[in-house]
């Protein structure tokens, strides 16, 4: 079998604020590693990382033995969830983060590794229905992170149609007495506002409709006490009840859900070469959850095992420049790993990152080969640099590639808003590739940043941080937030 050529290029890191709470943290399977062609030792390695001596050491059944150890882990979660998943809070998730660290620490003294734990927000809903007169709409669906209605039963009341967009709580001012639902047009402030203003104004639930052709489905971020159960549904579906509303025509409606939303505590894993410069460091990284309806393993298993084994083989290496890895938690809940850990570097530990590259989905049956286009006129500078990196590549291979949009859905976000060059590729959602289409794939970056970043360009020094700034954009995770 030829050797799968992988484009992750290497995370040269300091660990500055991690916290070491070095456990495992629950049973799962487990392969010994020399089942991954790995030579454990704790001598020094000597041989300088090449580019093309780690591509060769890249199998692609390696990969799928892994992904095959990560759905037997999200098999953990059955009992609770009724079905595979590795969303955080599981036995899933859980036995995923062991399954990292124990991999790693397999390796020897190369690296060294440490959990950084964190607060983070979840949310499940477990049912819902809206129904608006004598219909159900179709495109009606739950926001991420909404409250369950009033004691997780069917709240009856009377349609009111909100002024202008709802991002002001005099929006929500209009005559009239009993129960009421307020219907809000999409736009101009997060999904959370309306919610929390709707609240406020005494709704007992809220609906937001799109503004734009199509279904609405997003996430409320973080919870306030404020919020009221919310739907997104589509601008079709609003019409009707919209058109009713302005000529006077009074709307019954029934809103449900019964939905949890709750604090945990969750982990990141970050593994670092004790070798190479710490102070010129590039940093990979990709997410250890999932969904909770399914098991992730595109989405973003992938991501992580591709990571595990170019660690794995990297141990074989010396290098120049210090590589870290990264394995995000909670990145389906609205990136909060990456933001969190962002927001824990200092000045000097944020200078010492060179460049982040994201590595979220990775093996789409139906793949493309996606690359951020991430530009220097929007981004730190170097991004675009690193977005050659990967052209070239392709190109030279000739492999068809296409850009797409650098707006914040995945890890790379809160490394970008505070100075930091990032950028990174993905095949699409869903499904794990061939071994032939696996081939496929190039990124002789790991090599070459781990080698040199001599022309590279120099960080800029960052004034402040900005994780939590307001954002401008759609997205902060694969979730609409506005």
């Amino acid at each position: 079998m030829r050797p799968l050529i992988l484009p992750l290029p290497v995370a040269l890191s300091i660990l500055g604020c991690a916290n070491s709470f070095q456990i495992p943290f629950l049973s799962a399977p487990n392969k010994h590693a020399s089942e991954y062609n790995t030579v454990i030792s704790t001598l020094t390695p000597t041989t300088p990382v090449t580019s093309g001596a780690l591509q060769q050491l890249i199998n692609p059944q390696n990969l799928f033995s892994r992904a095959e150890e990560l759905l037997d882990i999200a098999k953990l979660s059955i009992d609770e969830y009724g079905h595979p998943t590795r969303v955080i809070g599981s036995r899933g998730h859980l036995g995923t983060v062991d399954y990292i660290y124990s991999t790693i620490t397999d390796l020897g003294d190369y690296y060294d590794i440490s959990n950084q734990t964190f607060a983070a927000v979840t949310g499940n809903v477990f049912e819902s229905r809206l129904v608006l007169g004598h219909d159900v709409p179709k495109s009606a669906a739950p926001m991420g992170l909404t409250p369950p209605t009033k004691n997780r039963n069917p709240v009856y009341g009377q349609l009111r149609l909100v002024r202008n967009y709802g991002c002001d709580e005099d929006d929500f001012k209009a005559e009239g007495k009993g129960p009421w639902i307020a219907l809000v047009s999409r736009g101009i402030c997060p999904f959370g506002t309306k919610s929390a203003n709707a609240g406020k104004a005494g709704a007992i639930a809220a609906i937001i409709y799109n503004n734009e052709n199509g279904g609405v489905s997003g996430t409320l971020g973080q919870p306030s006490e404020y919020h009221v159960a919310t739907f997104g549904v589509s601008d079709t579906d609003a019409a009707p009840y919209i058109e009713r509303l302005k000529g006077g025509h009074p709307v019954d409606s029934i809103a449900y859900i019964d939905a949890i939303v709750d604090t945990i505590r969750t982990t990141n894993i970050i593994a670092q070469t004790r070798g190479g410069d710490p102070d010129n460091c590039v940093m990979l990284g990709g997410h250890s959850d999932s969904v909770a309806e399914g098991p992730g393993i595109n989405d973003d298993g992938s991501g992580s095992i591709s990571l595990l084994e170019v660690a794995t083989q990297l141990a074989q290496f010396s290098v120049t420049n210090c590589v870290r890895f990264a394995w995000w938690a909670g990145e389906e809940e609205g990136l909060l790993g990456s933001d969190y850990y962002v927001s824990q570097l200092s000045a000097t530990e944020n200078q010492r990152i060179r460049l982040f590259m994201d590595y979220d989905m990775m093996a789409s049956p139906n793949y493309a080969f996606q690359i951020y286009n991430a530009t220097d006129a929007v981004n730190p500078v170097g991004s675009q640099q690193l977005r050659e990196l990967y052209v070239d590549y392709y190109d030279a291979h000739s492999l068809n590639h296409t850009l797409i949009p650098f707006d914040g859905r995945s890890d790379y976000d809160a490394f970008i808003r505070n100075g930091i060059p990032g950028g990174g590729i993905a095949t699409g959602a869903e499904g794990i590739k061939t071994a032939a289409e696996a081939e496929m794939f190039g990124g002789s970056a790991v090599a070459i940043y781990a080698q040199s970043l001599e022309d590279f360009p120099k960080r800029e020094v960052v004034a402040t941080a900005s994780t939590t700034a307001p954002r401008s954009g759609l997205y902060h995770g694969h979730k609409l937030i506005m």
